[in-house]
């Protein structure tokens, strides 16, 4: 059996967060130094025509010393988000069965237009005059 030798940007801690066709990886890693830093993945899985599927990925790496102002930042942002626009998710692509209102009244309307085509259409058919 082969023996792993020590890569210095193995990863220490690992945690992985699925979310629909995204997946963030978070992991602890290792300098040269031997200091720990975080790298923060964002993978998104995308279809080929053809079927097939590929993946863009996107990294940050977040060390020790920016912690701090990080945090405080991420929760301020995602509280000003919260408090704006609630934990509601309105976005079309992250629901299959949303329609937007506009929408909704547009195909009403379309529905009466129809059932009034419909009305005018038929004809009364007296059957004293078969």
């Amino acid at each position: 059996m082969e023996e792993k030798k020590y890569n210095a940007s193995e990863d220490i801690y690992s945690k992985i967060l699925r979310a629909g066709r995204r997946t963030y990886f978070f992991d602890v890693r290792s300098t040269k130094a031997g200091d720990y830093y975080l790298t923060i993945s964002e993978s998104k899985k995308f279809t080929n025509e053809d079927g097939s599927f590929y993946f863009k990925k996107h990294k940050i790496y977040l060390y020790k010393e920016d912690f701090h102002g990080f945090s405080d930042l991420l929760k301020e942002m995602t509280q000003y988000i919260i408090d704006e626009k609630g934990l509601e998710v309105i976005s079309e692509i992250h629901q299959k069965d949303y329609k937007k209102e506009e929408t909704i009244d547009s195909e009403k309307v379309s529905e009466e237009k129809k059932e009034d085509e419909t009305k005018e259409n038929f004809t009364d058919v007296d059957f004293d005059d078969i």
